[in-house]
């Protein structure tokens, strides 16, 4: 399983530095363009753009996996031992069905696109491409999110032992 997880992270990481790289070189080249050469290049300010939506999305991910999204942990805080264990579970198993919830029409949606033939703008490429940005972070979502879920199931013991001493050494 945790190779699995280190392969996904691993094409997640890659896609998000490639999107971020065509991002700022687009929106540099852009800026310059605008300033300086003055020549209609529409394309780059869509390339950006899309590069940003594949950037936010998989982000968005890598955020709920290493846990710096914001979280209301108001109600978690509350509670100790199995209990906490428990309502972490049950958070992260809502996480990981609104997630396949959402993979599963993000398919039908891009689907939908393909079929239509349906082109950007500038690029003149099939919509369906930046749709795609939606199915590839909700799979990998939904993908990492059910192996944390399985994980925290099988090392429940430890999740709910208070007592127990963590990887560092602390309480």
């Amino acid at each position: 399983m945790k190779s699995a997880l280190k392969k996904l992270q691993y094409i997640e990481n890659l896609i998000i530095v490639v999107s971020f790289a065509v991002m700022v070189t687009c929106s540099f080249l852009s800026v310059v363009n605008r300033n300086f050469i003055k020549l209609s290049i529409p394309w780059f300010d869509e390339l950006s753009t899309f590069a940003m939506i594949y950037m936010a999305l998989l982000g968005t991910e890598a955020g709920l996996r290493d846990g710096s999204q914001i979280a209301v942990t108001a109600l978690v805080n509350k509670f100790n031992g199995i209990s906490k264990a428990i309502l972490q579970i049950i958070a992260k198993t809502v996480v990981t069905g609104f997630s396949a919830v959402v993979l599963y029409y993000s398919c039908h949606m891009a689907a939908i696109q393909a079929s239509s033939g349906q082109l950007t703008a500038a690029l003149h490429i099939p919509m369906a491409i930046p749709y795609f940005a939606l199915v590839i972070s909700f799979a990998i979502i939904t993908c990492v999110q059910g192996i944390t879920v399985i994980t925290m199931l099988v090392h429940f013991n430890e999740l709910s032992n208070p007592h127990t001493v963590d990887e560092k050494g602390g309480d």
